[in-house]
């Protein structure tokens, strides 16, 4: 029976599963070897210049501090999993960049009320496991005026659909329910209370992935670096015919979104950038 003294628990093993998953393989190698540009399109799209206050929230290894720091703004990144953040103040420190990296849990930010001139996440808070307690902790701590930025996968897309692959070989209560939702307007818009964030605008547009020799190559890499992946294999453990189907399934994935080149493989993997403004 689910009981308001039973719940805070229950979250908090959610909590500790999801830190432990996004810790396992290579996040990092994911972030910076395959969709290394996507940090710095959300920084131009949010309008980060140098002198603002920005906040990264699931911010990874940095994909998005880094390149919000590079303008001269002075960024927080945080986390849930410490392993990330250890991870991306190699990369920034590596770079001469000076940036603060705080573990803490998107739907808990430990910032005052309207700290952050830009508020950011980059294919991260999408995987919190409650929506709207994120989207209401991202606006709280946004200064009126100041900017909400997100960029997240689309359900209809290559991430959205390795995730839907994902489910099946987890338990129910790992994952958090639907992280691609955040990949629709209507859904993210409607997170946020009325009124605290106005002017949405939004896109569709996509990353061209060419990381990959063939379909089987993009299996092998996923299934060593990606922590969800990396996971869901330990989970499946000895048994060797549910291993083989999803090693099908995530090469059948690739080749169904790849195209040819000289040197491999490319795939097209849509996202949804949304950008508003904090309300007074």
């Amino acid at each position: 029976m689910d009981t308001p003294q039973s719940r805070p628990h229950q979250s908090s093993e959610l909590k500790d599963r999801h830190r432990r998953m996004w810790a396992l393989g290579d996040y990092g190698s994911v972030a910076s070897q395959v969709v290394p540009e996507l940090g710095a399109v959300l920084a131009v799209e949010a309008g980060i210049s140098a002198g603002d206050y920005v906040l990264d929230v699931a911010a990874g290894t940095g994909n998005a501090s880094i390149p919000a720091a590079q303008t001269g703004a002075r960024v927080v990144a945080l986390d849930l999993t410490p392993e990330l953040l250890e991870a991306g103040r190699g990369a920034a420190g590596a770079q001469g960049l000076d940036l603060e990296w705080v573990e803490g849990d998107a739907e808990d930010l430990p910032f005052k009320d309207a700290t952050f001139d830009a508020v950011i996440s980059c294919v991260g808070v999408m995987f919190a496991p409650n929506h709207r307690q994120s989207a209401a902790e991202l606006v709280r701590v946004c200064r009126p005026g100041g900017t909400i930025g997100l960029l997240n996968w689309t359900p209809e897309g290559f991430v959205g659909e390795l995730i839907a692959i994902m489910r099946d070989y987890q338990p129910p209560q790992a994952a958090a329910p639907g992280p691609p939702l955040w990949g629709r307007e209507d859904y993210v818009t409607g997170l946020f209370q009325e009124g605290t964030v106005t002017g949405w605008r939004s896109r569709k547009e996509m990353v061209t992935v060419d990381r990959f020799e063939n379909p089987e190559h993009f299996q092998e890499f996923f299934k060593a670096n990606f922590g969800p992946v990396v996971g869901a294999y330990r989970l499946i453990g000895d048994d060797l015919e549910r291993s083989a189907a999803l090693d099908r399934e995530l090469s059948s994935l690739a080749e169904r979104h790849a195209r040819s080149t000289a040197g491999g493989i490319e795939m097209d993997w849509e996202y949804l950038l949304l950008r508003g403004t904090a309300a007074g």
